[in-house]
């Protein structure tokens, strides 16, 4: 199906500044490095459209939670690498508005990318402040505004919606194609379209599955949601991570899926038949595989068990579409991330089925497995927010806010 909005093909934008609102809130080691620069990569694509066709453009992001001016959280070392990645020269200016960016740019000849500091050293950044979104496009004076931000469109902030009241508004490339990839895979799948989700709650994901029950041929459930599932089912979970809080959630699924599929709701809905537990989270446990009704008292359940992992990849094997979203154990720990790589392994060998990977702790985790830095699947989001809610069918605010393509 066609994209709603228009793009930065639609509309006449050569040899104009452009704003870009890019999304580099980038994951950072211990030493404050780049951890994961898949989301700078994302953009590239559409910064390149932009110089091929003559624009000045002038980037903005927000990175972590700032609370006010934290050095640490400076975009600079993000300029120096996006530089790098972008055989391109990126001048970096040390605010998002005021006379240093007014200057910057003015000065700027053609061809120049700029990128502005953290959006959110401004508390006004998350509070879709109309007044910082009209002090950032007159300190840019851009003539068209890009979002290409995927991972940040759910979210009503200035960057993302305030700034469409100022600036005729429009998508990037790396946009449109997570819209499209994702509204496709959920509206019109190849089937059989196997929905896999892990992650820790179940709150955090409840329009998502009940979206998956609907068009799903067939959910797999793991990671600490899946404790979350077994323990209403009467499963004595040890010392796991639960939420005792779902059953009104989690009957609603069922009889949502007994709806769908009537007593085929175990081969519909398929929870671990073994897990892995040790008694802490530390580098030091060993992974011991154990049956449903073997989980000690002060075990925690940290993966899908071995059974479960064999079960999880013959499901898999005949999709022709699989939508992962949410590790399916606590895959920080080497020991316990086996799920999730004998998940990315199947994947990365099985051409014929359309992969696509959710944004967050998901793609962070394949990304940092696969040595084709994420080449391997379909799709690898850059949202992870974003995402769930675009699956879930939710509308938006910054991609709503976008001049409407003609129809």
């Amino acid at each position: 199906m066609g994209f709603f909005k228009l793009t930065i093909r639609d509309v006449p934008l050569d040899n104009k500044t452009v704003l870009v609102r890019a999304d580099y809130n980038v994951p950072l080691n211990a030493k404050g490095e780049i951890d994961d620069d898949l989301r700078i990569k994302a953009s590239l694509p559409t910064l390149r459209y932009l110089l091929d066709h003559g624009c000045n453009v002038v980037v903005m992001s927000h990175l972590g939670r700032p609370s006010g001016r934290d050095t640490k959280l400076s975009l600079e070392p993000i300029g120096i690498r996006l530089s790098e990645l972008l055989g391109h020269p990126v001048q970096f200016v040390e605010d998002c508005i005021g006379d240093k960016v007014v200057q910057a740019v003015k000065k700027s000849p053609k061809g120049t990318v700029t990128l502005l500091e953290n959006l959110r050293y401004y508390s006004e950044e998350e509070a879709d402040d109309d007044g910082f979104a009209k002090k950032i496009a007159l300190a840019t004076t851009a003539r068209y505004f890009v979002q290409d931000g995927f991972g940040v469109v759910h979210r009503a902030h200035a960057s993302t919606h305030a700034i469409t009241m100022h600036i005729p508004s429009v998508a990037g490339l790396l946009l449109e194609r997570e819209y499209r990839t994702i509204t496709d895979a959920m509206r019109i799948p190849k089937r059989p379209l196997v929905a896999v989700m892990g992650g820790a709650k179940i709150s955090d994901k409840i329009a998502v599955i009940e979206r998956f029950v609907a068009v799903a041929d067939k959910i797999i459930i793991g990671g600490a949601m899946a404790n979350t599932f077994l323990a209403y089912r009467g499963v004595a979970v040890g010392a796991s991570m639960y939420e005792a809080d779902q059953t009104e959630t989690l009957n609603r699924i069922y009889q949502a899926v007994r709806a769908k599929v009537g007593d085929a709701v175990d081969d519909f809905l398929i929870l671990p038949t073994d897990v892995a537990v040790a008694a802490e989270i530390s580098a030091r446990s060993h992974r011991k595989n154990v049956g449903l009704n073997q989980v000690a008292t002060n075990e925690k359940i940290l993966d899908i068990g071995d059974q479960s992992i064999e079960k999880m990849i013959e499901e898999i094997a005949t999709a022709k579409t699989v939508i992962w979203n949410g590790t399916l154990g606590y895959a920080e720990l080497p020991a316990f991330a086996h799920g999730s790589a004998r998940l990315s392994l199947a994947l990365a060998t099985q051409p014929q089925t359309t992969s696509i990977i959710g944004g967050g702790d998901t793609a962070d985790f394949v990304l940092k497995w696969d040595s084709a830095d994420g080449a391997s699947f379909s799709h690898v989001s850059t949202g992870g927010g974003a995402s769930l809610e675009l699956m879930a069918g939710e509308k938006l605010p910054g991609i709503e806010s976008l001049l409407d393509a003609h129809k």
